[in-house]
């Protein structure tokens, strides 16, 4: 039976003793003292886990066993979590058997640590470290004021400017703040600092970061990565030097409680619009390339929960002919992951982010990404694609414009006519809008749009081929065999 850890059954003994360390993974030498695993236990909290493996030499990679050391030693490792680190991070012991180099019975001991999600984990000596690649790195300066931030122990927001005023704020949105705080007769001197945006440091008082990127009369003078950029390609990508493509280039500089206006009203001025034939009406109404609340709850999103601490960088928004794409600055925050982005919310900047509510933006704020997956399925489009490259969030929107391109080049969709279209049923009408929106589809694509049986979906496709609405593709006896528009509907 294979020799392999239960916890991460990708750890095996071939693995372990011959792969080189890398991000998630380190041996060492149960020599080794418990005070000298603090720094690999932080490095490994602080980053994304990992496992320590004991009893195989990080040097000679001998399998060495733990059993040598006596079992003291064995329970001082498996304290160091507790005795030499602060706080105590998440830690699962586990024990392998194996023949060790002397082809003795032995044990290997695994400690497999957790990444911590909102707290930084420090060595006994106040030291903390952080995983990269194969290396423990101790952090210092500004490497550890960064880590705090992506931790959520610092905020960036609610640092103090020390060159910013009550003057270099716009006059206008402090009076909008007051009226929908109800505190018109108040100052904006006690308003911003009841709600956290003054803080006192030396018996002087200072406006926070939030403060002046929300207010700021002048953001450029304070904040220049506090911007919004828009690109439109033409083509379905970006080229440089003497092929470069870039056909429009603005940037929106203003303090965030203007800047997500004027990037709407700029951007919805740059999209394109198509014809779809509509279901539910039978139909054919103008749509725009994406739906609204898609590419505008990306573009909120970028604002509100961006890293501003970054300086330098900014909020890229990138047309191409097939897509559209926001990158912001700052990997997702916190409990977020790709996984569980669209249920799951969470804050990096939670005093803007209250701010962006109270002025309006609840409804786009609430509803978040889970409502981005459905509006692009009703608009026939592929789900919203996340990622995260080094330090950046991107959300990438397509919009089948070269499916909607041929579509409109070889089918006149509005020969159908709603005469015809008012003599199928409901489930036909389903099916053939869904065929004409996507260009084709096979059987199996459509039982599961319309939610019934195989056998019901090829009655209405029978039907459906007889009126010359549509035509397949393969033979009937092929599972992937496909449909799409028929002679009806072509010029």
């Amino acid at each position: 039976m294979a020799i392999q850890s239960h916890i991460n059954p990708f750890l095996n003994l071939e693995y372990m003793q011959n792969e080189n360390e890398n991000k998630y993974f380190d041996r060492k030498s149960a020599k080794i003292k418990p005070a000298d695993l603090a720094p690999l236990i932080s490095a490994f909290a602080n980053a994304d886990g990992g496992t320590i493996v004991i009893g195989i030499s990080d040097k000679s990679r001998r399998l060495e066993g733990i059993n040598s050391v006596g079992e003291e030693r064995v329970n001082g490792l498996i304290a160091a979590r507790k005795d030499c680190c602060k706080p105590m991070p998440q830690c699962d012991e586990e024990f392998l058997e194996i023949e060790n180099e002397e082809g003795q019975q032995d044990r290997l001991l695994l400690l497999h640590v957790q990444k911590s999600i909102d707290q930084i984990i420090r060595t006994s000596d106040d030291r903390t470290y952080l995983r990269i690649g194969d290396k423990t790195k101790e952090l210092r300066g500004e490497d550890l004021i960064n880590l705090e931030y992506a931790k959520s122990t610092r905020h960036f927001e609610d640092e103090i400017n020390r060159d910013a005023t009550l003057e270099d704020l716009d006059e206008e949105l402090l009076r909008e703040y007051r009226h929908r705080l109800d505190a018109d007769e108040s100052t904006d001197w006690q308003v911003l600092n009841a709600r956290g945006f003054i803080k006192k440091v030396d018996d002087r008082d200072y406006l926070t970061n939030a403060a002046v990127l929300l207010f700021a009369r002048n953001i450029a003078k304070f904040y220049p990565n506090c911007r919004v950029r828009f690109l439109r390609y033409e083509g379905d990508s970006a080229k440089t030097g003497t092929r470069i493509n870039i056909i429009r280039d603005k940037s929106i500089e203003l303090p965030l409680l203007r800047i997500i206006d004027a990037a709407r009203e700029f951007i919805a001025t740059q999209l394109r619009e198509f014809t779809m034939l509509d279901v539910r009406e039978g139909k054919f109404r103008v749509v725009p390339e994406y739906p609204d609340f898609a590419w505008l709850e990306g573009i909120v999103n970028a604002v509100t929960h961006r890293e501003y601490a970054m300086s330098g960088n900014f909020i890229k928004v990138s047309m191409y002919d097939d897509r559209l794409e926001v990158e912001s600055p700052g990997r997702l925050p916190n409990i977020v992951t790709l996984e569980n982005i669209k249920e799951t919310r969470y804050s990096r900047n939670p005093r803007i982010s209250r701010v962006m509510t109270e002025f309006g933006w609840v409804r786009e704020l609430n509803e978040g990404v889970n409502r981005i997956y459905s509006d692009m399925a009703e608009f026939f489009l592929d789900e919203p694609v996340y990622s995260e490259n080094g330090e950046t969030l991107k959300l990438v929107l397509k919009n089948n414009i070269v499916m909607r391109r041929m579509r409109r080049e070889l089918y006149a969709l509005n020969n159908v006519g709603i005469s015809v279209w008012r003599q199928l049923d409901y489930m036909e009408q389903a099916i053939l809008a869904y065929i004409l929106n996507r260009g084709n589809a096979s059987r199996a694509q459509l039982a599961a749009y319309v939610g019934k049986s195989d056998n019901t979906v090829r009655t209405r496709l029978n039907n459906l081929m007889k009126r010359k609405l549509i035509k397949s593709k393969g033979n009937k006896y092929d599972p992937n065999r496909t449909y799409e528009a028929g002679p009806a509907v072509v010029e």
